[in-house]
């Protein structure tokens, strides 16, 4: 809280930095578009790409980036204090089920039927700035973006071997369906939903009861 300093308020003693308030904004598929390069910066530096892979990894984030985007119903928020630090972007899964070509063995039926009714929302990137991690960022981001699509069951497909990843979406309450085999099978990846009835106030995060759940005008 900013403050003039006095008798009454002495200089604090330890020296973190201080919070800025984060902002969540809407960008529509053409402000992604033109703001691409600062989306693939900030989506290598969450990632910590190992040495030699920062090109890969960038040039993979800026092909799902532009899929994403021509798909109907893409949707994408950032997060943002003087800087941008964090964003997620998605879009709603075909009735049909294509997103979920190559998943190993048969959908469970409570996926299969939501798919089918058209309320099953993909979540396609999520990344947050290190330094705003510990500030539920990456919590926010995600719970705003399935609320505003009105989604009764999110959707992700993330790499079998990041572990990291994995252990995020567990923490988001997350739970893994079943692997997803790409490309001739030489990419597998793990499938995980998530109920958004299920995050109440009872559980921390919960939408119900969320104040940043209202969806606003696209900027």
């Amino acid at each position: 809280m900013a403050g003039s300093e006095s008798e009454r308020s002495p200089r604090p003693q330890n020296h973190e930095r201080p919070v800025r308030e984060t902002i969540l904004r809407r960008l529509n598929r053409w402000q992604a578009e033109d703001q691409r390069e600062d989306l693939a910066d900030l989506y290598v530096e969450s990632s910590r790409a190992e040495a030699g892979e920062e090109f890969r990894s960038r040039e993979d984030f800026l092909g799902v980036l532009v899929d994403a985007a021509r798909r109907p119903g893409f949707d994408m928020l950032v997060a943002e204090t003087a800087t941008l630090t964090g964003f997620v972007f998605g879009f709603p899964v075909d009735r049909d089920g294509t997103w979920w070509q190559g998943f190993a063995g048969g959908l469970p039926q409570d996926v299969e039927q939501l798919t089918a009714s058209g309320h099953v929302f993909a979540i396609a990137a999520l990344a947050v700035h290190p330094y705003a991690r510990q500030h539920g960022v990456a919590g926010r981001l995600q719970e705003r973006l399935l609320a505003d699509n009105q989604a009764s069951l999110g959707a992700a497909q993330v790499p079998r071997d990041d572990r990291a990843l994995r252990a995020a979406f567990d923490s988001w309450g997350w739970r893994e369906i079943g692997q997803v085999h790409q490309q001739g099978g030489s990419v597998v990846l793990r499938a995980l939903v998530l109920a958004v009835g299920e995050r109440t106030a009872s559980r921390p995060g919960g939408l119900t009861h969320n104040p940043h759940t209202q969806r606003p005008e696209a900027g």
